[in-house]
């Protein structure tokens, strides 16, 4: 198993695509420590699913935009498990609105879940990270760290900024054997809760023909194929690759 004896603080991870990393970590043999801000019914049912794979969960309700929360989080995870050794930042908020009609409470909103959150986990986990010279950080991006769209600049600068802070994160912490990468999932198929963050399908072409002509694979991502992507650069199989991005996209971005 490419994960036994590691274990990974996963965000995110009550649904959709953090569900299916965790699911994933677990299959190849990581223990668990994972994290929504308040859904705890579904959280309580992945750890069941993740402790029938044979492996130690420890779960936290806490707002990652918080950075006191953040720390109380790694601190009861290191307890819990001992040490963090991989940390999937998954967490992010996506309204639309045109950059004349945000308000400065929308903006910093977006930028604290987006791109707050990492920072703060970064923080708390590196130091540990350092210590065992030892470490993979996979932060979640999007399509809007590879290109901007209209009604999206709070996100866009956000997932942009995200790149940075792990390419900067990256570049410190080599010498210590710690890496940092980012997974830029592209249309995934997941349960959408707040179908306003994504007019572009309010008249349901989300999956449809005429949105899927735009991708050359022709089908959206499954959560797995984003779950398989977070596994290589958390596993040894990325162990030569840092400060890098992988486009799961289904080539939507070939020129």
């Amino acid at each position: 198993m490419r994960l036994e004896g590691k274990s990974a603080l996963i965000t995110g991870a009550s649904r959709n695509i953090g569900r299916e990393v965790a699911l994933t970590f677990a299959r190849e043999g990581a223990d668990l420590i994972l994290n929504t801000r308040a859904s705890n019914q579904e959280l309580e049912q992945v750890a069941l699913e993740c402790r029938e794979l044979g492996v130690k969960v420890h779960t936290v309700l806490a707002d990652v935009s918080d950075s006191a929360q953040v720390s109380q989080m790694v601190e009861e995870g290191i307890e819990a498990l001992g040490k963090i050794d991989i940390l999937v930042s998954n967490v992010a908020i996506r309204p639309h609105t045109n950059i004349v009609d945000i308000s400065d409470d929308e903006w910093h909103q977006v930028i604290n879940t987006n791109l707050n959150s990492a920072f703060y986990l970064c923080r708390a986990v590196l130091p540990g990270m350092m210590e065992r010279r030892s470490g993979s950080i996979v932060a979640m991006g999007g399509q809007a760290a590879i290109t901007g769209r209209p009604g999206t600049v709070s996100v866009t600068a956000a997932k942009t900024g995200l790149l940075g802070l792990i390419r900067s994160v990256a570049a410190e912490m080599a010498p210590y054997n710690v890496r940092a990468n980012l997974v830029n999932p592209g249309s995934t198929d997941t349960e959408r809760r707040n179908p306003e963050w994504y007019p572009e399908f309010s008249g349901g072409g989300r999956g449809g023909d005429d949105h899927l002509k735009e991708i050359p694979l022709h089908r959206q991502a499954t959560v797995q194929d984003i779950a398989n992507a977070c596994l290589f650069f958390a596993s040894d199989e990325s162990g030569y690759i840092t400060g890098d991005r992988l486009n799961v996209v289904g080539g939507k971005y070939i020129v």
